[in-house]
């Protein structure tokens, strides 16, 4: 395993404590180092699960809380979908919808009408913020329902270092620790609709009378040699670039998180290293001579 830095760790949860700092901040003040045998990688945080065999074959920084961007939709997601809503139900984009924790970049004209199938493909495949603000408003109870129903579900996933303000992840106190984002992808992999619009390559929808086409913002499902059952991107200035997913190679259950990448091509970059690594592992164990009985 990539070797943790304690000291770092704690320094970390007591300026974050006081508010005196932000976790991302502080990771990119020091290099990023591979431990012997392990794929060199830019992210600051990293998790890697073999979920097949249920093991950890990395893990840096895990247990940190970062700002996690647009991760956070894969929870609203996921309380939206549990609270039952008709899936059919029309809601439009209002002045509310654009406002949020701060200027969102949307596509979605207030006055745009759209179910909440609809809304809920966007928000997953494109990450658009005034979708998922309006999945937030329109839940059981409004806005402050879905934030404390994301929060009780983080509870109960057992997810001890994550905190949500909104349903977006715009605001940078959304935050989570890598080794609880891949809780949170484990279950929202058990949700067929979350697999199938996080996974989708382009969705178009009636915006002003005209059809307006959004593509998925992760690049690596438009790859065929990548079978990707779930994931999600995200990015504001504090968080970084990061990139959660579960995804099968050579026949084995993995779930990645990175957090914090460095550069707009390094989290897809560190997804391939980490794949490339594991494959070679799993091609290493497999020409192993085993060991028979006398």
């Amino acid at each position: 395993m990539i070797h943790r830095q304690v000291s770092r760790r704690l320094l970390v949860a007591l300026l974050l404590a006081a508010g005196l700092g932000s976790a991302p901040a502080l990771a990119r003040t020091h290099a990023v180092h591979a431990a012997p045998g392990t794929p060199s990688l830019r992210s600051n945080a990293v998790y890697v699960l073999d979920e097949t065999n249920a093991a950890v074959v990395l893990s840096r920084q895990s247990d940190v809380a970062m700002p996690i961007a647009s991760i956070t939709k894969l929870m609203t997601a996921l309380v939206v979908l549990e609270a039952g809503q008709p899936l059919d139900e029309p809601i439009e984009i209002t002045a509310d919808d654009r406002g949020g924790t701060r200027s969102m970049v949307s596509r979605l004209d207030v006055g745009t009408s759209l179910t909440r199938a609809d809304l809920l493909h966007l928000a997953l495949m494109a990450s658009e913020n005034r979708a998922a603000y309006a999945l937030g408003r329109s839940y059981p109870g409004g806005l402050p329902a879905c934030v404390e129903a994301m929060n009780a579900k983080a509870r109960a996933l057992g997810m001890r270092n994550t905190h949500f303000v909104e349903p977006t992840g715009l605001s940078s106190d959304n935050v989570a620790s890598s080794e609880d984002l891949a809780k949170l992808v484990l279950a929202a992999a058990q949700s067929p609709t979350i697999q199938e619009y996080s996974t989708d390559k382009s969705y178009s929808v009636p915006v002003r009378r005209r059809q307006v086409e959004f593509h998925n913002t992760d690049s690596l499902v438009h790859n065929p040699t990548w079978n990707i059952i779930v994931q999600k991107t995200g990015y504001i200035a504090e968080a970084g670039r990061c990139l959660v997913m579960k995804a099968v190679f050579e026949g084995r259950s993995v779930v990645i998180v990175l957090l914090d990448s460095a550069g707009k091509y390094t989290r897809v970059a560190d997804a391939r290293r980490i794949r490339k690594w594991l494959e070679s592992r799993l091609a290493s164990d497999a020409a192993r001579p085993s060991l028979g009985k006398a």
